[in-house]
């Protein structure tokens, strides 16, 4: 092991190249080759397998970026949330499932408050005008939907 004195930073390090130790030299001379990334086609530095980082982390740590994601969002891990979003309650679509809370409350995560719900019926749960036929899909499933105060009034009400 080489050790000198920076020129750049002037501490003690293993020498690098130019009298730069490994952190002033790739800050500071290096370039990394640019290449045009074969998914998105965007010239960049090249990470791996000729593609940018974006491209690479997608394509070949979709499941990671996923279970990091439904630790932060619903702080379970991901083999709960597989279990949960395997399929949608209601029509039994498997190809894409959100999570949904019954009890509508964000913080609320436990594994008895989470379904899954296509973006179909998901999408329906969140329209007023779809709401009520969704949420009595649910009762007739089992579940305990909480009343809808704001789906039950007359539209035609006159003041």
């Amino acid at each position: 092991m080489n050790l000198i004195k920076c020129s750049n930073c002037g501490e003690m390090k293993e020498h690098q190249a130019k009298g730069l130790c490994n952190r002033c030299y790739k800050r500071i001379l290096w370039k990394p080759k640019l290449i045009t990334c074969k998914r998105c086609k965007r010239i960049i530095p090249l990470h791996a397998k000729n593609l940018c980082k974006g491209c690479y982390n997608f394509v070949f740590h979709l499941e990671r970026n996923k279970a990091w994601n439904q630790k932060k969002n619903f702080g379970l891990d991901y083999e709960t949330y597989k279990k949960l979003a395997q399929k949608c309650v209601i029509c039994s679509f498997d190809k894409i499932v959100d999570l949904h809370h019954i009890d509508e409350n964000k913080k609320n995560n436990f594994k008895e408050n989470l379904i899954g719900l296509c973006p179909n019926h998901y999408k329906m749960l969140h329209h007023f005008q779809y709401r009520k036929e969704t949420l009595n899909a649910l009762k007739n499933l089992g579940y305990k939907v909480l009343d809808d105060i704001k789906i039950d009034f007359d539209v035609n009400f006159k003041a």
